[in-house]
């Protein structure tokens, strides 16, 4: 595992919080950045697509994979699986590239026992009131299915702090610059340079 080049990043927040569009402004912006595709028994929402939201599937092939020890986690979220293919993330990180799993706390910490090196990042709304508003805007849920998300976002943020970087999500340009500043970051820690440039370093230490 120490021998990837790129960076595995846990990427988490309540439902609302504005992740999702956060990660995707980063995708444009940056070219060394992958989402990982994960795997999901739910149905999908109008305009998604398998394949490019998220593999779905039914309950029946999920446990099949389970069973195959086939994914980096997984975890069940409001009555559906959700599971990260092993074999997906790796042979990304391999290629150099920097892969953000968007999963929740729990996926979080059975990611850190196997990737110890995973990078976290939480994001907040500015507050419940904004969250529970982001939430009625999308449209694509019932008023029970919000206040359900809404009953969970306290006890999802309460454990912000396990992870390694947290980004109130008020003003959405400042939130996306903090955001690119930990990938850049990340990419230049002497680990990961030692491992890209080793042999520009023996050279420079040659005399």
């Amino acid at each position: 595992m120490h021998k990837h080049t790129g960076n595995l990043f846990i990427l988490s927040a309540p439902s609302g919080a504005g992740k999702s569009s956060l990660y995707k402004a980063l995708l444009k912006a940056d070219d060394k950045v992958r989402i990982s595709i994960s795997h999901t028994t739910r149905a999908p929402r109008a305009g998604e697509e398998h394949g490019r939201e998220y593999y779905f599937i039914d309950d029946e092939s999920f446990l099949d994979m389970i069973a195959e020890d086939a994914f980096f986690e997984h975890a069940q979220v409001f009555d559906h699986y959700y599971g990260t293919s092993k074999e997906t993330i790796f042979g990304m990180l391999e290629q150099g590239l920097d892969v953000i799993l968007e999963i929740d706390w729990q996926g979080a910490r059975q990611v850190r026992q196997l990737y110890p090196e995973a990078v976290g990042i939480f994001i907040l709304p500015p507050s419940l009131s904004s969250l529970e508003e982001r939430l009625k805007k999308r449209a694509t849920d019932t008023e029970d299915v919000i206040q359900r998300r809404m009953a969970k976002a306290v006890n999802e943020m309460s454990h912000y702090h396990e992870y390694d970087f947290v980004i109130v999500n008020d003003d959405f340009d400042t939130a996306l610059a903090e955001m690119s500043s930990i990938f850049m970051a990340m990419r230049a820690k002497t680990p990961v340079m030692q491992q890209k440039y080793g042999n520009l370093i023996n050279d420079l230490l040659s005399l």
